[in-house]
């Protein structure tokens, strides 16, 4: 019996070393089909502008295809969701928006469990929010809007992204910060969001500066000051909203999130890819126009940040009073 069941063990750790080879030359070998880069948001928008930066120069880097699959809806959701329940075998990753860390203290319930169910691969950008206004609206910085809003409780409109996203959540922070009252529409997306925002059906909102950047040159759109905690470099002249509320420091970020049962091994070669796409000197050129700043984790740093931040917007969620549903 003894024998037998030596025999027996020794089989299964030749398995188990069959099993580790294989997936390391899987690792190795990867890709080689097409990789699918799911974009929870509508194309145009800035999500969708960085995956398709990105992917370019994967696709150079791996001379197989990066197929951007836009999958909008209910602040980012359902795209990370096709993610979260894709084959783990690192052919199909979805772009990992700020509202993801922001979803599990504003929804009760999700279709699924963002630590569970998600590994992180990189975090890609850090990103400034910006403040940005029809240019007939009445304010022409924070402190104007918050008179005007004051004078005019409930008559101000401002667009967001999608409920639950970091946009939407800066500003009812300024609202709870500064005590004004102001009407929320979410839209599914920047673009959407965008279109109504330039025919003066809202009046303002946060957001990344990629999707307005060309209509605030032209001036088809104003900018009242950046969310981050001082000015940024990109435009030295807008103030920072910490300048009229102090403390005030909101940014957005995006990453890259897979399955969480894809072989960590596969996660790490991943990583490192995507870390060398964002090294690319023509990639850094176009973040930097964007207004992006490159980061490039590794998949702990950005599995750790993730927590962390689920745990920083629970608090801001709560201070600011967001609706729950």
């Amino acid at each position: 019996m003894k024998s037998i069941l030596s025999t027996m063990f020794r089989a299964l750790c030749a398995l188990a070393a069959m099993f580790a080879l294989a997936t390391a030359a899987q690792g190795q070998d990867f890709p080689t089909k097409p990789v699918h880069l799911v974009v929870p948001f509508p194309a145009g928008g800035p999500t969708d502008l960085l995956a398709r930066t990105i992917a370019q120069k994967l696709t150079e880097m791996w001379n197989q295809a990066v197929v951007i699959e836009n999958k909008p809806g209910a602040g980012s959701m359902i795209g990370v969701d096709a993610a979260a329940k894709a084959d783990p075998d690192g052919y199909t990753l979805a772009m990992a928006p700020s509202a993801m860390v922001v979803n599990p203290s504003i929804h009760r319930k999700m279709p699924y469990d963002t630590l569970k169910d998600l590994a992180g691969v990189t975090q890609l950008v850090a990103a400034p929010l910006f403040l940005v206004a029809h240019p007939g609206f009445k304010a022409n910085n924070v402190a104007g809007l918050i008179a005007f809003a004051k004078a005019n409780p409930g008559s101000v409109t401002y667009a967001s992204p999608g409920s639950g996203t970091t946009a939407h959540l800066a500003m009812e922070l300024l609202k709870a910060r500064t005590g004004i009252n102001m009407v929320h529409v979410p839209y599914k997306g920047s673009q959407p969001a965008q279109i109504d925002l330039l025919s003066g059906r809202v009046q303002i909102m946060f957001d990344v500066l990629p999707t307005h950047l060309a209509q605030i040159k032209s001036g088809k759109l104003k900018v009242l000051a950046v969310g981050a905690g001082k000015r940024v470099d990109l435009l030295p002249e807008v103030p920072a909203v910490a300048e009229t509320v102090p403390g005030f420091d909101v940014s957005a970020f995006f990453g890259v999130v897979a399955p969480s049962a894809t072989p960590r091994d596969l996660i790490h070669k991943l990583g490192i890819d995507f870390a060398k796409a964002l090294d690319a000197p023509e990639v850094k050129g176009k973040l930097a126009s964007l207004g992006m700043v490159a980061v490039g984790s590794t998949p702990e740093q950005f599995d750790a940040f993730i927590r962390s931040e689920i745990v920083k917007w629970a608090e801001v969620v709560k201070g600011a009073g967001a609706k729950v549903d």
